[in-house]
C-alpha cells in the first residue's frame, strides 16, 4: 500500500470511529459537561482555569478549589456578590477577579497548599488595613480552614469597591 493510501484509511477509520453510535445502555454525557468537569490542580491545590470574563469561570474554578478551601471559595464570592451588587467577575493568571466596570479590580484570592490569599490591590488603603504584604499598595490576608472572618472580610469588601481599583494588564 502506498503511503498516501495509508494516510486516507486512517483518515477515514477516524471519521467512521467519530460517527459510530454509543453502545446500547452507555450513558452519553454531553460534550461541554464532559469538558467542564476536568480542572487541572495546579501546585499547592490552585485550580487551573483559562482566562475568561463572566461568572461562569470563577464559579469553575470555585467547584476546582480542593477540599475545605472550595467552602471558603463559595462564601468569598458570596460575600462578594452581596455586598457589591453590579460586580464585573473574571479569571485571570489562574485567580478569580472581581471588579467594577471602569474602575478596575478591587480583589483577587489564590489557592495556596495551607490557605487562601485574598488580596485586596488598594488595601493601604483600607481602615483596618490587613496585616499581609508589603506591595506598594496592594494588602492580602490568608485565610486558613475556619478562620474566615465574615464581618471584617464584608467591611473590606465595601470599602475596597468604592475605590478605584488595578487596571493592570487587559489580558
Amino acid at each position: 500500500m502506498k503511503p498516501a493510501a495509508k494516510v486516507k484509511n486512517a483518515a477515514k477509520k477516524r471519521a467512521t470511529k467519530a460517527r459510530s453510535r454509543p453502545k446500547t445502555g452507555a450513558k452519553a454525557k454531553p460534550i461541554k459537561a464532559r469538558k467542564a468537569e476536568k480542572v487541572t490542580i495546579l501546585s499547592g491545590g490552585n485550580p487551573r482555569i483559562a482566562k475568561a470574563d463572566g461568572d461562569a469561570p470563577v464559579q469553575a474554578y470555585v467547584r476546582g478549589m480542593p477540599g475545605w478551601k472550595r467552602d471558603v471559595g463559595k462564601r468569598l464570592d458570596a460575600l462578594i456578590v452581596r455586598n457589591v451588587p453590579n460586580v464585573r467577575k473574571a479569571v485571570k493568571w489562574n485567580s478569580p477577579f472581581y471588579g467594577i466596570e471602569g474602575q478596575g479590580w478591587f480583589l483577587s484570592f489564590h489557592v495556596f497548599t495551607r490557605y487562601v490569599k485574598v488580596i485586596f490591590f488598594r488595601g493601604t488603603s483600607l481602615r483596618p488595613a490587613p496585616r499581609g504584604g508589603t506591595g506598594k499598595e496592594a494588602r492580602w490576608i490568608d485565610v486558613h480552614e475556619d478562620d474566615l472572618d465574615e464581618a471584617q472580610m464584608a467591611a473590606w469588601i465595601k470599602q475596597a469597591a468604592a475605590l478605584p481599583g488595578f487596571l493592570g494588564p487587559r489580558s
